[in-house]
Parts: structure tokens; C-alpha cells; sequence
């Protein structure tokens, strides 16, 4: 699968729908009509493109289709889209897919989250300066209205997120989102889940890919009359947890076609790959030496060596795998591991040969002597290690094979 194109910002002169806003409801008779009305009312005063408000129905029993019907033909900017399931994953899976919008958002029925935030988050989408938005009410700068008990399972759900999963962004759960369509039409077919873990699996998918995404601080009041069932959702997200958390283990979280062609890691050009490495292996050689010397006294030159430069091949291996050749995510870390250790041999032979042969040539070398000699049995063994890592470890081909493969 090809890479997603060039971010660009969405014309000024768009005549077609640029936002479309996604409310999904189940049995919303009371919220509903007033909710779309002012989301209405607020985009028509404040968003500066043509927009739509889509009301993707749940599956709802009571009067929300026919309030939606009544809607749709009162406002020319309302659609409504019935589905024949429940779950808001599926909800928002249908709607955005359906969506010709540029840019795809969508708001809880119960607008806690106040829509003063909503241009603040889709604009950076509409710029082409990122690939999703979301509000968050965990940052500093948001004011948040609720319960004890809630603020205790979000904090904690969130928590939870970056102690398993080691996410970067901070608020899951918010019912406040947006995501460009282009990379939309490529992450909702590998999103599983269709209830409320929706939120996170796309996130998690989005973030490991390399996505970017924009956090936006939001000012939230809790609805009272909220009908979430806390505790099947509770057990449902830890479901998703640890399914997710087993695809990283196992590296085959989907994330091939969703790395941008213009956020190219640095791993384009010989140069500039050798720079960084260089830069890597200066650190790595520093390193290198201060473990060796403090290790020296307890373990002997040569037990002080293989511990000293096996610590620096791991630490060297991740980070010539993120700053040199620009892969992130846990996807192939693993393999990249092993393989570095592999290459990481090679330094030991070159590094405990040399420690050997100085010390057949003088049976008491001087300290000095001792570590330059590694130094620079160090640094031939660094040149064979950029080489392999460029051509083996992390070369491009093998690399869009293999996630083309887990996908």
C-alpha cells in the first residue's frame, strides 16, 4: 500500500461541505432537537466553510427518528443516518465513510464539551498540520464540572492506557474528535472494536503509525442524565486493552499505508543517516567508556567489556532505530533487537580480540593504552554496525514488506 500523500491545506474556495460533524444518539428524544439546533446555530455564526451535521441513529426505539426526519428537512445542512445495530464505533465507522468532508469530527448528543473548542480543533486538520484532533479534559488550561467518581475512572482509564499500552496522548475517552478523511478511509477499516473502545483503537493505531495528533484543551461539564453503563464499558475497554496489548507484543498491529510522505524520517539520505549515526555512536562511545571503567574493577577487563558494550548495543540499537532511520512504534522492535544483537557480536569479537591481543604484546598495559585500543577497536566496530543496520537491520525494503505482511 502506498504511503498517504502530501498534508495540504483544504482550499478557501471549497463549495462542498469542508467539516462534517457526526452526532451519533441512541433513544435522544429529549437532547437531541435542542443539541442540534445550537451545534447549528453555533457553526453557522463561528465556522468560516460550508459544513454538515450528520445524525448517525443507533438503532433508536423511541421518538429520535422522527425528530431527526423533522430536522433533516428544516435545517438544509442536517442528515440523518439510521443504522440498523447499536455501538458508537459503528456509528462513526459508517458516517465518516460515507463523508465526502476533508475533515470528519463528531460530538457527544449531550454537548458536554463546550463548542467554543471545535474550530480550535479541526483547524489544525484544515491547515495540514495534522492528521487527528482531540479534545482532551486532562490538560492544563481545561475546566472540567464533574463527579468524584467520574474524574476517578477517567484519570485512571487514561492512566492505565500509558502504564500498558505507553500512549502519548492524554485523553481517550472525550467525545470530541476529528480526523483528516484521507487518513480516515486508511485507519477505520483496521479499527476492530465498534462500541467505545472505538475511540482508543484509533488512537493507538494513529499514534504507533506516526501519526500526528493535536490535543485540544476543552472546557466539559458532565451530563447527570448520562446512560453509559459504567461498568460493561469498564469491561469492554480492558477487553480492548489486552488485545491491543497483545498485537504490539506480537508486532502485528496494522499500521502499514498510514506514514506520510511528507513526514519522511530522517532515514532518507546516506548523509544524513551517517550524522545522526555518528552523533548516536559519539554518545554510545562515551558511554561505552564510563561503564567500562566503573565496571573494570569488579569483573575484570574482559566480563567488564561484553557487559559495557552490550548495554550500549541495545541502547544504541533503539536509538539509531528512531533518530537514524526514523522508525517508531513498537512494530519489528523486537526483531530489530535481535538483530542488533547479532550485529552487536561482531563488536564483541572486534572489541575482546583487540583486549586480547594487546595484552599477548604486554602482559601489563597501561590504563590509558588499554582504553584507547578499545576506543578505537570501538569505533571500527561502530562502522560495521552502521553498515549492517543500514543494509540489513533496518533497510527500507524489508521493512514496508514486513508491515505490508501484518497488515
Amino acid at each position: 500500500m502506498s504511503e498517504l500523500p502530501f498534508r495540504a491545506p483544504v482550499s478557501a474556495h471549497h463549495r462542498e461541505p469542508v467539516l462534517d460533524v457526526v452526532v451519533p444518539v441512541f433513544n435522544e428524544e429529549k437532547d437531541l432537537e435542542p443539541s442540534v439546533r445550537r451545534l447549528h446555530a453555533h457553526l453557522s455564526e463561528t465556522f468560516p466553510y460550508p459544513f454538515r451535521i450528520t445524525v448517525a441513529d443507533n438503532a433508536s426505539t423511541d421518538a429520535t427518528p422522527r425528530i431527526a426526519a423533522r430536522l433533516v428537512a428544516e435545517l438544509p445542512e442536517l442528515e440523518w443516518l439510521r443504522l440498523a445495530e447499536k455501538g458508537r464505533g459503528r456509528a462513526l465507522h459508517a458516517a465518516w465513510t460515507g463523508s465526502r468532508a476533508p475533515v470528519l469530527a463528531y460530538v457527544d448528543v449531550d454537548l458536554s464539551t463546550d463548542l467554543a473548542a471545535l474550530l480550535p480543533l479541526v483547524a489544525p486538520l484544515i491547515s495540514g498540520h495534522s492528521d487527528l484532533a482531540i479534545g482532551t479534559r486532562l490538560a492544563r488550561g481545561s475546566q472540567v464540572v464533574r463527579g468524584p467518581k467520574r474524574e476517578a475512572i477517567s484519570r485512571c482509564y487514561n492512566a492505565l492506557l500509558r502504564s500498558t499500552l505507553a500512549v502519548g496522548f492524554s485523553d481517550a475517552q472525550c467525545g470530541f474528535k476529528a480526523v483528516r478523511r484521507d487518513v480516515a478511509e486508511r485507519l477505520l477499516p483496521l479499527v476492530k472494536d465498534s462500541g467505545w473502545f472505538f475511540d482508543t483503537e484509533l488512537l493507538v493505531i494513529a499514534e504507533r503509525a506516526g501519526l500526528r495528533i493535536h490535543e485540544v484543551p476543552v472546557d466539559w461539564v458532565d451530563d447527570p442524565d448520562s446512560r453509559v453503563d459504567l461498568v460493561s464499558t469498564a469491561v469492554a475497554d480492558l477487553r480492548g486493552i489486552a488485545r491491543i496489548g497483545r498485537e504490539l507484543a506480537r508486532g502485528t498491529l496494522p499500521t502499514a499505508g498510514l506514514r506520510r510522505a511528507g513526514d519522511r524520517s530522517p532515514s532518507g539520505g546516506l548523509a544524513g543517516q551517517l550524522l545522526r549515526f555518528a552523533a548516536v555512536g559519539a554518545v554510545s562511545s562515551v558511554g561505552y567508556v564510563l561503564l567500562y571503567v566503573a565496571l573494570r574493577p569488579e569483573t575484570g577487563g574482559q566480563a567488564a567489556n561484553a557487559l559495557a558494550l552490550l548495554v550500549c548495543a541495545l541502547a544504541n540499537t533503539a536509538a539509531n532505530r528512531r533518530l537514524t532511520f526514523g522508525l517508531r512504534g513498537r512494530t519489528g522492535a523486537l526483531r530489530h533487537q535481535a538483530q542488533g544483537l547479532l550485529v552487536f557480536t561482531i563488536g564483541l569479537a572486534l572489541t575482546s580480540g583487540s583486549l586480547a591481543l594487546l595484552h599477548h604484546a604486554t602482559s601489563t598495559p597501561g590504563r590509558g593504552t588499554e582504553v584507547g585500543v578499545l576506543v578505537a577497536a570501538n569505533l571500527a566496530a561502530t562502522l560495521v554496525r552502521f553498515l549492517l543496520f543500514r543494509a540489513w537491520v533496518f533497510r527500507t525494503g524489508r521493512r514496508r514488506g514486513t508491515e505490508a505482511s501484518a497488515a
